[in-house]
């Protein structure tokens, strides 16, 4: 039994220096949150509720407590700490705060919906991180001003991606195939002025290759008309491909709409990516390309985005 006391005595000594190493005091002050201590995971964790605009699921108005909290928990690593968090976000906050995760050294790891029927659509971006505590709880309180900064001159959520989305689509699509078969050296499927692209990538599951046909594809279609045009489609990636595969479509200027795997048991572990994209055809066709240098699927290898 007195081993037992002494044993219990040492993890908590080795708790309670850990969460002195981590500095509550800086994370507080860097995220403007006051934060709350979990003693016994080692865990800092920084919340607060998206209360400032009113969400309607199922026709029930939802309070903040029942799922609408955004959250970031620190905890110290041998080489600073690390961060974990999930952001609450309308739909014209999602690429802006993506962007403001990346370029500050975070990575944003799924980007998916919680409910249904949801009015305004609600998402839930995940984000980790390692570094130290400066960094770390600086990137989240950029990622938090930035919020502030979108919905303080408009409370109400945006209902397009850009002034460029009220811009009507042409009625009749006529997507000319040779300057984008050119692009992405290959030729693409045709159908009533349409133009798709379908890249397949190997994993195996249940010790079973699976690839293109099996739904591990990458894919990008086109509609509009040349200078007006729309692109939407899939990256599968892998782990390490999915961070660069998103700054690459950043700086291309395409929107990521959601990030979410498809299978389980898979090997390598397959990721998906969902985006969409308004501009000229040659634009878009160029941007994904872009991310198709920096994950390899177009064989050509290139520097990652950084």
């Amino acid at each position: 039994m007195k081993k037992l006391f002494i044993l219990a005595a040492i993890f908590a000594a080795a708790g309670t220096s850990a969460l002195a190493a981590l500095d509550t005091a800086k994370i507080d002050n860097l995220t403007g949150l006051k934060g709350k201590l979990n003693e016994k995971e080692g865990v800092y964790k920084v919340t607060f509720p998206r209360d400032d605009v009113k969400v309607v699921v199922d026709g029930w108005t939802m309070p903040p407590f029942m799922g609408l909290g955004t959250w970031a928990a620190f905890t110290e690593t041998k080489s600073g700490a690390m961060v974990m968090g999930d952001t609450v976000l309308f739909e014209d906050e999602v690429n802006p705060l993506m962007s403001v995760a990346l370029d500050n050294g975070l990575s944003v790891t799924a980007l998916h919906n919680h409910f249904f029927f949801d009015q305004p659509k609600v998402f839930f971006m995940h984000i980790e991180g390692e570094g130290s505590v400066d960094k770390l709880a600086g990137a989240v309180r950029k990622m938090y001003d930035t919020i502030k900064s979108i919905r303080g001159p408009n409370a109400k959520p945006a209902e397009s991606f850009t002034e460029v989305g009220q811009i009507p689509l042409p009625e009749k699509n006529s997507i000319t195939a040779g300057p984008l078969n050119e692009i992405f050296g290959m030729q693409g499927e045709a159908k009533d002025g349409m133009l798709k692209f379908t890249i397949g990538k190997k994993s195996k599951m249940h010790s079973v290759e699976i690839g293109k046909e099996m739904g591990v594809n990458t894919w990008a279609a086109f509609a509009g008309s040349d200078d007006n045009a729309v692109v939407d489609g899939d990256f599968a990636v892998t782990e390490d491909e999915l961070q660069p595969a998103l700054k690459a479509l950043g700086v291309g200027k395409i929107d990521i709409v959601a990030i979410h795997s498809h299978m389980t048991h898979e090997n390598p572990r397959i990721l998906f990516l969902h985006y969409w994209g308004r501009g000229s055809a040659k634009k878009l066709a160029e941007a994904v390309k872009g991310a198709l240098l920096v994950t390899g699927l177009s064989g050509v290898t290139t520097p990652a985005v950084h």
